[in-house]
């Protein structure tokens, strides 16, 4: 019998809780129960506030006494992360599921992000149909909207809440077998700009053997692969698009934050990294890039992206920054760089060909990488031309089959 832990704050909302822990109950399921409110709950627990706190070496009976909700907070969402993966590494459950608004969405998501991938996570939340990168981060949590507050049982929070109750009983009860071709894997990353390239390497790598996790390269995708790379499931990684440090460095919208470019650098996975994408920082709509922007050379991608060639300067920062990035690598590594352009538009006649400001990447690069951690490939080709894919595949494979 498949079991469901149930994670929440249990003091607040007991009576909510409790009505969950009871449905999924008639449908078959055992329910583990986790309270990670800080006062007495209105049913017992499985595991007490006192074990979760405990898992961080923090006494709950000084948190108590501090009154202050935001030490609170802190305190389960530590306790929560360090306890999830422990028990589920034990066996003790095979789902979870929680409800709350920011406050309690914080403390059980913490603990689902570490979980792995495809472990059902379904969160209940009040802050579901806005932003969720916070909660959900790199991980593969359902988030449905509460539409009401998490507050009382009635008419319409039953209807949420079964349905919660519902989608998890399916995932667990209705298993389908994934796909089992035991294919080395590869993990890829591409924008809208350098999509041949990708389709032209995805296709070379798979008559070769090999399977490929292509990750869209808008922050949330960089993010998803350094995780995925992270837990030792890929043989090697194709980086060629590396578009999200423009948006890091220069406040772009879509950053992959301060770690992209360590996974596989810090864990001796094979890597072919590039260039691709480094023309551009991402913008929402036309109007929302800011003023002082407003005379550089814009793109309208479409209504929703408005893109920002980078400078000759810009570009030098880049270089720098992925040379240290890369140069942190304690397995196999070689930079690819296409000497004719880094992006669709970045082509003779195309609104960010910039001969100069790709150089003066390049030379950053050269100038900055280390030739004892890292290996320099230079092709009088594009991005997106055909060979140039082909060629970085085929050095990905060589590097995957001499570090066996």
């Amino acid at each position: 019998m498949k079991t469901v832990a149930i994670v929440g704050t249990f003091d607040t909302k007991g009576d909510e809780f409790l009505y969950v822990k009871n449905q999924l109950e008639k449908l078959g399921l055992q329910t583990l129960t986790i309270h990670c409110g800080i006062f007495d709950p209105e049913f017992v627990p499985n595991i007490t506030n006192s074990e979760v706190t405990q898992e961080v070496d923090i006494n709950l009976s000084v948190i108590a006494e501090r009154h202050d909700r935001a030490i609170a907070t802190e305190a389960m969402t530590n306790g929560v992360r360090a306890l999830l993966p422990r028990l589920y590494r034990e066996g003790r459950f095979d789902g979870v599921i929680s409800m709350g608004g920011s406050g309690g969405s914080a403390i059980a998501t913490a603990g689902m992000r570490e979980l792995p991938l495809g472990v059902p996570k379904i969160m209940v939340s009040t802050m579901a149909s806005g932003d969720v990168s916070a909660y959900v981060g790199a991980s593969d949590i359902m988030m449905m909207p509460s539409i009401v507050d998490v507050e009382g049982i009635n008419s319409f929070s039953s209807i949420i809440f079964n349905n919660a109750v519902a989608a998890m009983a399916g995932m667990l009860q209705n298993e389908i077998e994934p796909l089992s071709e035991s294919k080395p894997l590869i993990a890829a990353t591409m924008f809208g700009v350098t999509t041949p390239c990708i389709q032209y390497a995805e296709k070379y790598l798979q008559d070769k053997g090999y399977e490929v996790l292509v990750f869209h390269a808008t922050g949330a995708g960089g993010k998803c692969m350094e995780n995925l790379v992270k837990q030792g499931i890929v043989a090697g990684v194709l980086d060629l698009t590396t578009t999200e440090w423009c948006d890091e460095l220069f406040d772009g919208v879509l950053n992959a934050g301060p770690d992209r470019l360590s996974a596989a650098a810090l864990n001796g996975v094979p890597a072919v990294v590039s260039v691709g994408a480094l023309d551009m920082i991402n913008f929402g709509p036309y109007d929302t890039v800011p003023k002082e922007h407003k005379d550089r050379n814009l793109y309208r991608h479409n209504p929703s992206v408005t893109l920002m060639r980078t400078t000759k300067e810009e570009n030098t920062k880049l270089g720098e920054k992925i040379a240290e990035k890369l140069n942190t690598s304690t397995g196999p590594c070689v930079l690819a760089l296409p000497l004719k352009g880094v992006s669709m538009i970045d082509l003779e006649g195309q609104a960010f060909y910039g001969p100069e400001e790709d150089e003066a990447l390049f030379a950053a690069l050269r100038e900055d990488i280390n030739p004892k951690k890292v290996d320099i490939k230079e092709y009088d080709m594009h991005i997106n031309d055909k060979e140039f894919a082909e060629a970085c595949s085929q050095t990905l494979i060589d590097l995957i089959e001499s570090h066996k």
